[in-house]
């Protein structure tokens, strides 16, 4: 099946203004992980600016996108991470290996 753009996402260069200039650019330049918190700045219609630090709460864990597709909430990564603790639970413990004994 063959995905087709919409027009709108369709990027031509005579969409592009002159004073455009990307030659420098750097995708991703100011992207930082959500783990490592954020800071929000909220400018108020009286000049005032209050800024607020944000970071995640104890415990959260982060999905990549593609794990995500398969679990969407929190009930089904549950289920699943205790499906999996039983089967390492039934599992036989690994040995250490003994040392062989020379001339016995």
């Amino acid at each position: 099946m063959k995905k087709t753009l919409s027009k709108a996402r369709i990027l031509k260069d005579e969409d592009l203004r002159p004073e455009y200039d990307f030659t420098g650019a750097v995708r991703g330049r100011h992207y930082r992980p959500l783990d490592e918190g954020y800071t929000v700045e909220i400018k108020k219609s009286d000049g005032t600016t209050v800024v607020e630090h944000y970071t995640l709460a104890e415990g959260t864990v982060l999905l990549q996108p593609d794990v995500r597709e398969y679990f969407p909430d929190s009930a089904s990564v549950n289920a699943a991470l205790r499906s999996l603790i039983t089967l390492m639970a039934e599992l036989p413990a690994k040995r250490k290996p003994t040392a062989k004994k020379r001339g016995a």
